[in-house]
């Protein structure tokens, strides 16, 4: 290479790096800019709120006048046009369609009404109007629950729990908190009103926590984007005649460091419950002492690849949105298959057709496992009444008993989740089938005794419809509906009066 050309390279390669160097300082001069633009926008709302709140405000309007994006989408948890394959937010009889689930929960409130979850605008409306709650005020009825009913409904709990305590305001009676719980859940449920942080504002939480020796309050923002949900999508029961609510993780795998998260399976907390010697009800039909299942939804989810991965609940729930220079969350808090663009296509590169394809593939093989296992079990019930029938002892009906306990809590804890077919499909599909073996293992304990027995063959109740299925287990559901309706049109509107009144609405 000549003197000439050497010069002309070094020039070139000068002028390369030149421009190089000048791009990249136009391009980090204007993300600077847009992040300060986008600070400075989010600061002045911050800064320029037009109301101060303090404490627990449980009218979400009141927020809304400081963040109107985030109030706006939350609004639209009232809506209910969205359906998928497997439920929506529209509304769904769940034991219309499964009447068997009636036997599985005979003797226990859930027999009378079970319906799929509408969206957290109706989370008041959803528990005054359940057949659960009994029909206080009405003559001849009273209270099915106490007050810890409420404790996920409405961000009037924590308010009310600040005044009267934990443990008074769960032993208190399910109707005396009417007039009281009367705002759906919104931002005071998972928001410090001060610095809107995300906050813990259910004492079961950070008590559970306390138990392991954690501290709930060092965990990061990407872990309280889930934990705050987890205040309420999680397994709990009722502790002792206070009804005390409780989270049963005791015994789950707790990770290191003061705030680490815990996992948990079906077997751990089954094990929890069985040292505790607890159940939620005696089924009425087997007379076997059942677990019932509530909402696991956390800790199936950390089961699952997206919570092994650190993704929080909020990422697919509550997908980020951008106005002007604000990114903000979306608060209408509903599937993700509802904008698949803006949840799942953040990570994955598919198209949204194969996306959803995935998604109801994996639903589709865990209801197939679900689908199976309730046969079985409404046949384990039905068999171990007809040994009784035929003289057998509660000692001769004991193993067998044992075995439809842990079937039904299998069962039940992948179906009372929310998602747990999709939040984590392969621990779903191994609880759920676990459950079947142990359902029909009873079948064959039960066969063995009713051949002792000398029993007629088995005839299993025509339960094709839950009007036939709820009279064959001896509700008479005429007089339920009619109570409940007297008490939706007499002390209901009693109830929203007082609150009225009083400014709580």
């Amino acid at each position: 290479m000549s003197s000439t050309q050497s010069t002309l390279a070094t020039v070139l390669i000068g002028v390369f790096i030149f421009c190089g160097v000048a791009a990249g300082v136009v391009i980090l001069g204007l993300v600077t800019y847009l992040v300060s633009e986008k600070r400075a926008e989010t600061a002045s709302i911050f800064n320029n709120k037009k109301v101060e709140i303090s404490g627990i405000e449980p009218h979400n309007d009141v927020w809304g006048l400081n963040y109107p994006r985030e109030h706006e989408t939350w609004s639209k948890t009232a809506e209910m046009d969205f359906k998928s394959k497997h439920l929506g937010s529209a509304p769904q009889n769940t034991l219309q369609d499964r009447p068997a689930l009636a036997v599985f929960w005979a003797g226990y409130a859930f027999a009378r009404d079970y319906q799929a979850p509408r969206g957290h605008w109706f989370a008041v409306e959803d528990v005054r109007r359940t057949l659960r709650t009994g029909s206080p005020g009405v003559e001849g009825t009273a209270d099915l629950q106490p007050a810890t009913c409420w404790s996920c409904k409405s961000p009037d709990v924590p308010r009310m729990i600040g005044e009267l305590g934990a443990e008074a305001f769960y032993k208190s009676a399910w109707s005396s908190m009417g007039p009281q719980i009367v705002n759906p859940i919104g931002c005071a449920d998972c928001h410090d009103p001060a610095t809107m942080e995300l906050t813990i504002t259910r004492p079961a939480l950070a008590e559970v926590f306390e138990r392991a020796g954690k501290d709930v309050s060092g965990a990061t923002e990407q872990e309280m984007r889930s934990l705050v949900c987890a205040q309420c999508h999680v397994e709990y029961y009722f502790r002792g005649d206070g009804k005390y609510l409780t989270f049963p993780w005791d015994q789950g795998d707790w990770g290191k460091g003061p705030s680490a998260l815990v996992d948990v399976t079906a077997e751990q907390i089954e094990k929890y419950y069985d040292e505790a010697e607890f159940s939620d009800f005696v089924n009425s039909v087997s007379k076997t002492p059942i677990i019932k299942a509530q909402h696991p939804d956390w800790e199936l989810y950390r089961l699952g690849i997206h919570g092994r991965k650190g993704v929080a609940c909020a990422d697919c729930h509550m997908p980020y949105m951008s106005e002007g220079g604000l990114k903000y969350s979306n608060h209408q808090l509903r599937s993700p298959l509802a904008d698949i663009s803006s949840t799942c296509g953040t990570c994955h590169r598919d198209s949204e057709e194969a996306l959803r394809s995935y998604v109801y593939e994996r639903q589709d093989k865990v209801i197939e496992i679900r689908e199976r296992l309730e046969e079985e079990l409404f046949r384990a019930h039905v068999m171990a009444k007809a040994a009784m029938d035929a003289g057998a002892t509660d000692e001769q009906l004991k193993e067998a008993r044992k075995l439809i306990r842990a079937s039904q809590w299998r069962w039940d804890f992948v179906v009372a989740s929310h998602g747990g077919s999709f939040h984590a499909p392969l621990e779903s599909a191994r609880v759920l089938s676990m459950g079947l073996d142990k359902a029909l293992q009873a079948q064959l304990a039960l066969q063995t005794l009713l051949v002792e027995l000398g029993a007629p063959p088995v005839e299993y109740p025509d339960i094709s419809t839950l009007e036939k299925a709820q009279a064959w287990i001896g509700l008479d559901m005429p007089t339920l509906l009619a109570q409940k309706a007297q008490f939706r049109e007499t002390v209901v509107p009693q109830w929203i009066q007082v609150a009225v009144e009083a400014g709580r609405i």
